[in-house]
């Protein structure tokens, strides 16, 4: 019988799941817009399940990471969330060497050795600047959704500056822009730039060495990625499994304990 591995990341923002076959291959993998304290781990899970037609006693070893990995009653071992996303970094992209994380509310960068270990890493948790809180309030002044927003960056004739990090100040500063009538395209374009600028903060404190990967539900936003390249003046690679990276190396290590 096929040995197979789960890997559940239990965010503030979402959870994810991710089923791992022998050879390490994704057989199956879920997000569900519900974090922590919610029924999000559970049918993040039946998700993956179904999407695999399998039945949980299929599943060898579970490893659960993410700020409500403590809460999952139906994994074999937690694992930090630093440890799981690195290791899914790695996967995603071997030689890896520097990765940025932008989540629901915190925003890490992770330095990977060139053995594929973590070596060094600095997070903003203590403020919801340049997260994906972040992108939800500024979309939700500008009436849109948080999924439209890449498209008005993609047509942006400039850069509406956004000086203020914190969600609060920079709110009313978005809110007296659109007083002005600033082209909404611009204005959006602004909001990345402040969301990119504050990640590339937190990497140049541990150095940025290529190649660079972003991780995190904000990776799927093409305009941050953007802002980003721009703040760093080096590409930033993305990936289809951006945003289950902590979940895919949970998976990773439930492998090694079976």
């Amino acid at each position: 019988m096929l040995l197979l591995t789960m890997g559940v990341d239990i965010g503030s923002a979402s959870s994810k799941c991710v089923i791992l076959g022998e050879a390490s291959e994704v057989i199956a993998h879920s997000v569900v817009p519900s974090g922590i304290g919610t029924s999000g781990p559970r049918r993040a899970v039946d998700a993956a399940l179904s999407s695999a037609g399998i039945g949980a006693d299929r599943i060898s070893v579970t490893v659960a990471t993410g700020y409500g990995r403590n809460t999952f009653d139906n994994a074999d071992s937690s694992v930090s969330e630093l440890t799981c996303h690195a290791r899914g970094a790695v996967w995603i992209h071997p030689g890896v060497r520097t990765v940025i994380d932008v989540g629901g509310q915190d925003v890490k960068a992770l330095a990977i050795s060139e053995k594929g270990d973590l070596s060094n890493f600095v997070m903003n948790d203590k403020c919801a600047a340049g997260t994906g809180r972040f992108l939800d309030v500024m979309a939700r002044v500008l009436e849109l959704s948080v999924s439209d927003l890449a498209e008005y960056d993609a047509i942006a004739d400039g850069i509406v500056p956004v000086s203020s990090t914190c969600v609060v100040f920079a709110e009313s500063e978005v809110i007296s822009q659109l007083a002005l009538n600033a082209p909404l395209p611009d204005l959006v374009a602004g909001i990345h730039q402040s969301a990119a600028s504050r990640a590339a903060s937190l990497m140049k404190r541990i150095g940025v060495a290529e190649p660079v990967l972003m991780t995190g539900g904000v990776a799927k936003n093409a305009g941050v990625v953007r802002a980003l390249e721009r703040s760093l003046g080096l590409r930033i690679i993305t990936s289809p499994y951006s945003q289950i990276a902590g979940a895919l190396g949970a998976a990773l290590i439930a492998f090694e304990k079976t």
